[in-house]
């Protein structure tokens, strides 16, 4: 009876939801629509729609809750009832390995494929393993920290006493379990910040120096400007974005880490931009660029079903007339650095041959941040240095 009862809300849940909206800001407004839903059947229903999305674009001919089913024995690794209830025969393997949990599946319906659930590989960048990446779809990536380094010992003793999980990734980088209330642990969010992994590893490619002036072209909330910040504090400071909202947010949670010298600008990017920035040279730019968001499907999985390839060349525009319109700000000899959470390389290695062959910078590094070996975002980091 409780299988029956989940999988009719989960059936709800999928009417209910509209396109094109993140499934974490639709699935709050349908709980508080559906009080009578206690903090386990939110949590079920959460984790049915989640696996159900996570299959992508495999056997999208099946019904619904046969898909579901599929979709529950290959992202889960302990038992639970709906599959001891629609699958018992599964759900005695459900701790098999992702390998075996597959060939299971394809001798009950010969028609999946892998390749299916993200059917773009061929468009994937140069060193990404495909089958990893794709397997990488069936596991909830973690929740990353960025601790401050006078803050690690009471962060992670804050943690321990409260007996969540974590894992030391090394450089103040600690994972989370997917989930953890941290604003029940940590009331004032102080000595930390939410980023990813692979977020946090494209520091790398920074190198600030005391008294350089840096742009954070496209800042959004300010995530890079911060890594920036923390990396070398004595720089001066200009972030900008198209979006007023955002650079609001960004204000609070610099105002929050401390980081109070800084100048905001609201630009589009896709514009001269001459008429705010003619007096303005800088040392670094960082680029953090809009793109598809496809290195982070394995948090918002609902964004694989609503992806028209179109996108990719749209995003790839859009890519090189914000690097047009930057890199003239920048000194000779100094780094842009070119980032995206995209695993397509028309928007990686393609923009860089871009800002190579045509906008005349030299390729200084690169790398493709493999998240998906880590329960992380996969994401692309470049840096190139105008010439003299």
């Amino acid at each position: 009876m409780k299988a029956l009862n989940q999988l009719k809300t989960f059936q709800r849940i999928l009417g209910d939801y509209p396109a094109e909206t993140p499934l974490s800001k639709f699935l709050p407004g349908f709980y508080r629509q559906n009080k009578q839903m206690g903090s386990t059947d939110r949590k079920v229903a959460s984790r049915l729609i989640y696996n159900y999305f996570r299959l992508g674009k495999a056997l999208d001919n099946i019904p619904t809750e046969d898909r579901l089913v599929v979709a529950e024995f290959l992202c889960n690794t302990q038992t639970n009832s709906f599959l001891q209830h629609f699958k018992p025969e599964w759900a005695l393997c459900v701790g098999f390995d992702i390998d075996e949990k597959v060939k299971l599946v394809r001798a009950a319906y010969p028609a999946f494929k892998l390749t299916d659930v993200f059917p773009w590989t061929t468009e994937l960048s140069e060193g990404i393993d495909k089958k990893a990446f794709l397997k990488s779809f069936f596991i909830q990536p973690d929740l990353f920290i960025r601790v401050r380094r006078d803050h690690e010992t009471l962060i992670k003793g804050i943690l321990t006493k409260a007996d969540v999980p974590f894992r030391d990734e090394g450089n103040g980088c600690l994972a989370l379990p997917n989930g953890t209330r941290l604003e029940n642990l940590f009331p004032q969010q102080n000595g930390f910040e939410v980023q990813d992994l692979s977020s946090q590893q494209t520091a790398q490619f920074f190198k600030p120096q005391s008294g350089e002036a840096w742009w954070d072209a496209c800042a959004a909330s300010g995530g890079k400007s911060l890594l920036l910040h923390e990396t070398e504090p004595n720089i001066k400071l200009v972030v900008s974005d198209i979006r007023e909202s955002i650079l609001a947010n960004l204000d609070e949670r610099f105002q929050n880490a401390g980081l109070l010298r800084y100048q905001k600008k609201l630009l589009d990017l896709t514009q001269n931009a001459d008429p705010v920035m003619h007096d303005y040279a800088f040392d670094g730019i960082i680029l953090d660029a809009p793109c598809t968001g496809s290195g982070t499907w394995g948090r918002t999985p609902e964004m694989i079903s609503q992806f028209q390839p179109q996108k990719i060349e749209f995003f790839q525009r859009l890519q090189q007339s914000i690097a047009q319109n930057v890199v003239k700000y920048l000194k000779p000899n100094k780094p842009l650095i070119y980032i995206t959470c995209s695993v397509f390389k028309a928007e990686n290695e393609a923009a860089v041959d871009f800002m190579v062959e045509k906008l005349g910078l030299k390729l200084e590094s690169v790398r493709i941040l493999k998240g998906y070996e880590h329960r992380a975002d996969t994401m692309f980091g470049a840096r190139l240095v105008r010439p003299n």
